[in-house]
């Protein structure tokens, strides 16, 4: 029990990262479903979607998952420009890939959804923890 106690805990950003990654995902894919449900077009979907989840995931990205300390004005603020910059990137990213392979190749556009998202979860990662969220020594 101990062991597994350990493993946890050096492993606890990523898991945390994991599970609120799965979360943003469901924000994602769940708002863009009603999206199209409601008659919207694949970017329109797509956008609506990556807003929402997005800022699903700036709060708990830093407050549970790389516990920021930036607490000043001009900290937060550099911090989130930062994510939001790179969530752009990767919105655009997911975009493209929705655009190509569902209107442009019609494939099914779920599918290709969740695939998407698998790659922008781990863009996303990559980014918050090596330029993001970093700990000052």
């Amino acid at each position: 029990m101990k062991k597994i106690k350990e493993l946890i805990t050096s492993c606890r950003e990523v898991l945390a990262y994991l599970f609120f990654g799965v979360c943003t995902t469901l924000v994602n894919i769940i708002v863009y479903y009603i999206c199209r449900k409601l008659g919207t077009d694949t970017t329109a979907g797509t956008v609506t979607a990556w807003i929402l989840s997005v800022l699903f995931a700036y709060v708990t990205n830093r407050r549970w998952v790389f516990e920021s300390r930036a607490d000043s004005a001009i900290g937060i603020v550099r911090e989130g420009l930062s994510f939001f910059s790179c969530r752009l990137a990767t919105g655009i990213l997911d975009l493209a890939v929705m655009v190509l392979f569902v209107d442009l190749l019609h494939q099914n556009d779920m599918l290709i959804k969740i695939l998407s998202n698998v790659l922008v979860i781990i863009l996303n990662y990559l980014a918050s923890k090596l330029f993001i969220f970093q700990r000052e020594a």
